[in-house]
């Protein structure tokens, strides 16, 4: 089973069992790596005492994102287009991963520039509970600071999932 990832109405289908993006948004994230092979990343995570299917079924809705994901703000919302944010520089478009069986839950944001930062995410079975996996990429320009204060920020929202759903 193939996800279908919809963003600003492409929708980008990669070939089953892949999972890669496709030629365009690789394309943009290696022009925005300056020419690197790779870009410095991190991934964070937090183990949810609580089923896959059941932390699956919330985060899947993008409704839900509004009560813990603090990064987008708490202004996520769908429009005519999809789901959009306010931000500090405007209105951004959020393209979500489609319900798949894979527990990938990756989404992409455009700024209101069109420039995309691609989000990946997934829940993994652990134990009789589940561990979402966030990965952050540095972007270019960004100091030590300003990314180990995105890095804790996003930690936060994940800790504040992990409360939320083991309630």
């Amino acid at each position: 089973m193939a996800f279908l990832l919809l963003t600003a109405g492409v929708i980008f289908a990669p070939a089953i069992g892949s999972l890669r993006r496709n030629d365009t948004e690789m394309k943009a994230q290696a022009s925005a790596s300056q020419g690197k092979a790779t870009i410095e990343s991190r991934t964070l995570s937090v183990r949810i005492d609580q089923p896959f299917a059941r932390v699956y079924e919330f985060l899947v809705d993008p409704a839900n994102w509004n009560k813990w994901a603090f990064g987008l703000g708490k202004s996520l919302r769908r429009s005519d287009g999809g789901w959009i944010a306010d931000s500090d520089s405007g209105i951004l478009k959020v393209g979500f991963t489609a319900r798949n069986q894979y527990g990938v839950l990756d989404h992409t944001v455009i700024r209101p520039s069109g420039a995309q930062v691609y989000v990946p995410m997934r829940l993994i079975t652990n134990g009789s509970g589940c561990e979402l996996l966030f990965t952050l990429f540095r972007e270019p320009g960004i100091t030590d600071e300003r990314y180990n204060a995105d890095a804790n920020f996003v930690q936060r929202d994940l800790n504040g999932l992990k409360e939320l759903l083991e309630k």
